[in-house]
């Protein structure tokens, strides 16, 4: 079985980072379906699934692949943006992370060492924080 399944997605192009937003996307308008019942969710809902088979068992990869750039370009900065909140969500137990009253440049500081006096690589200021 797992063979047919290679052999029928060969040449495919598979499932990419847009594919899974538009499965995420179908989700949340399945969601909207199940509690506001309303016929706009579920027309929506058959939309996103049918774009989203489309593009998985598409054999133009290039197509595909443009769009899929394109739709990283256009979340780029939100991505970028996640990605720094959760930097920082994970060092948050052990360090603090201060913004320079200068230049506002993000400094990260151990924690429990007292009262310290922070200097910013960026624009040497220094400023005295808890840590």
């Amino acid at each position: 079985m797992r063979e047919k399944l290679m052999h029928f997605m060969q040449g495919r192009y598979g499932a990419d980072q847009l594919s899974r937003f538009l499965m995420g996307l179908g989700f949340v308008f399945m969601l909207l379906s199940l509690f506001h019942r309303h016929r706009i969710w579920s027309i929506l809902l058959l939309l996103v699934i049918i774009c989203c088979y489309f593009r998985l068992f598409s054999k133009n990869i290039p197509a595909r692949y443009a769009e899929n750039q394109k739709y990283l370009q256009l979340t780029a900065g939100v991505r970028r943006k996640w990605a720094t909140v959760k930097r920082d969500m994970a060092v948050r137990k052990t360090h603090h992370i201060y913004r320079c009253p200068g230049c506002k440049q993000k400094i990260r500081i151990p924690r429990g060492r007292g009262k310290i006096a922070v200097r910013c690589p960026k624009c040497s200021m220094e400023f005295i924080r808890k840590s």
